[in-house]
């Protein structure tokens, strides 16, 4: 249990304007304000609504791409309430391919290994990644590196401004928004709501959030100990119940619990005596528990939209899918969101790809976010094990994960996000879909990316392929390789693998920008490279003479 994401009604929180400035990059114009009779308009290409982790990192992908997006958050400060503690592997490849990821793991502590309930171990120390481990950090620092890449990509950020009204057309969405000033028009072609289980963005445009509490009653604060836990994430449950405890890094600590049996409305006070009690019957000892800085209960739900795509009306992140804190996979699985819609979204705006592209979205994600609600519920429940029966299966999931191999293995990736795969189209390469490894690249001189995941930094597509052919080769390209996809290198980075004679030697592959394979090929024909390249990165540039 790693990741809490704040479920509660809406609660009051102080307020004051932070709208970082940023030089503009070269594509970048600023939105258009015009003045109407009524309020102003202010036009921007697209709008995203929530300034947490989802919403910066998918406007920062925008931005860098030459978007003009603009960014509402009704917040005037950053908040303390919804913060996760851990990020996956996947996640920081992710980071990893924008360049943030070193910088995260350095405020953080890696663990090989992940505790869940009743003895629960997933080793993670085998995973097929540069990071194979679980970074235990909290989300302010995930958010810090965030904002400041989508403001120096061009982002515009606006705080204390919350969206109270919306309607779509044919051309865009026309959003009323409440501001520091009064009330204001935003108007885009698209908007993505990435604000969150209270989604005003998701209401307002009449999408249906179904599904069920999954635990109420549950106990959030920030405390400070006088002993410090042994391990970085302590977690004990027994039939009263559990607690979990993770550190800031500033000596102060969350503590999230839950008493079976003091089931209270959410408005309940907490008392600091509630929490060091269900601290000693579920991990034995309170640590000294003291000094709260603030606490609060809420529930946790399970629930899904059941399309995260309306026209024009795109949802992200929380305001799409939420479910319990187990497993620490609600942020990663969120930004993963914002990583798969990023690019497709940019290709749009810029004219490169139709728009049925956006129906992908739904396609990818929206099964990824089904299997996030049931991993974790099947975690959650776990926990809240009363019976001893309940309670000897737990025991016997938890031997199975640890003990054989398949079983650990499958865990650790999905744990990790690594596992996550994509539809491809009926006849396509094997490849096509599946996540890409960091694989090593020739480096033809300083500079050059040495590594998959460094050529992704760029935020196009990149195409592998090696300059050497398989014996027997019709060697498609030779002298002509170049020629086939110089129309397309606006929106593509080449480079060939470092061991020319390794298992790609004879297969090309086309990445996506989130690090998928889009397609690949064993030995294709010009002419085939030139079809998937018009397929995937659209119609060739005029300027390179395609």
């Amino acid at each position: 249990m790693t990741d809490q994401r704040d479920q509660r009604p809406e609660h009051q929180s102080e307020q004051r304007t932070e709208q970082p400035t940023a030089q503009p990059t070269a594509q970048r114009t600023e939105p258009t304000v015009t003045s109407a009779p009524t309020e102003p308009t202010v036009t921007s290409e697209v709008v995203v609504v929530g300034a947490g982790p989802t919403g910066l990192l998918l406007a920062g992908d925008l931005a860098a791409a030459g978007v003009q997006v603009t960014v509402l958050e009704k917040r005037g400060k950053e908040s303390n309430l919804t913060r996760a503690f851990a990020v996956h592997a996947r996640t920081l490849e992710q980071l990893d391919a924008r360049g943030l990821a070193d910088e995260l793991i350095a405020t953080g502590t890696p663990l090989s290994e992940l505790r869940f309930f009743g003895g629960l171990r997933v080793d993670l120390g085998k995973l097929p990644t540069r990071f194979p481990f679980v970074l235990a950090t909290p989300q302010t620092h995930t958010e810090r590196l965030l904002l400041e890449r989508a403001v120096k990509a061009g982002a515009v950020l606006l705080r204390e401004h919350r969206v109270t009204g919306l309607r779509q057309d044919g051309e865009g969405v026309t959003l009323t928004v409440s501001g520091p000033e009064g009330q204001v028009r935003h108007r885009a072609r698209y908007v993505v709501g990435a604000d969150g289980v209270h989604s005003a963005v998701r209401e307002l445009a009449g999408i249906p959030f179904p599904g069920e509490s999954v635990v109420s009653s549950v106990l959030l604060a920030d405390v400070r100990l006088e002993r410090a836990p042994q391990d970085v994430f302590t977690l004990g449950a027994t039939a009263d119940g559990f607690a979990f405890l993770a550190p800031f890094g500033d000596g102060w600590y969350r503590v999230v619990a839950w008493d079976r049996a003091r089931q209270l409305p959410d408005e309940a006070p907490v008392e600091l005596a509630e929490l060091a009690d269900i601290a000693r019957r579920t991990l034995g000892v309170d640590h000294g528990l003291r000094e709260a800085r603030w606490m609060s209960r809420f529930h946790s739900d399970e629930r899904q939209a059941p399309q995260y795509r309306d026209g024009r009306v795109l949802l992200a992140g929380d305001a799409a899918h939420c479910h319990s804190p187990a497993g620490g996979q609600g942020m990663n699985t969120s930004l993963q969101d914002a990583a798969n819609l990023g690019w497709k979204l940019a290709a749009v705006v810029r004219g490169r790809a139709p728009e049925t592209l956006l129906d992908s979205y739904q396609r990818e994600r929206h099964p990824v976010g089904r299997a996030v609600l049931r991993t974790s519920g099947a975690l959650i429940r776990l926990g809240l094990a009363r019976s001893s029966a309940a309670r000897a299966a737990r025991s016997l999931a938890s031997a199975l994960a640890g003990s054989v191999e398949p079983v650990a293995n499958r865990a650790a990736r999905t744990v990790s996000g690594l596992g996550i795969s994509y539809p491809a189209e009926p006849g396509a390469h094997p490849l096509a879909g599946r996540r890409m490894p960091d694989l090593r690249l020739a480096q033809d001189g300083p500079g050059q990316p040495g590594r998959l995941y460094e050529a992704l930094r760029a935020g196009h597509f990149v195409l592998v392929s090696s300059d050497e052919r398989a014996p027997g080769s019709r060697a498609p390209f030779g002298g002509l390789e170049a020629a086939a996809f110089e129309p397309w290198t606006d929106r593509l980075v080449h480079a060939a693998p470092a061991d020319p004679h390794g298992k790609l030697r004879s297969t090309v592959l086309l990445i996506r920008p989130d690090g998928y394979a889009a397609w690949a090929a064993a030995d294709p024909s010009r002419a085939e490279l030139r079809a998937a390249l018009t397929h995937w990165l659209g119609a060739p540039s005029a300027k390179a003479g395609g």
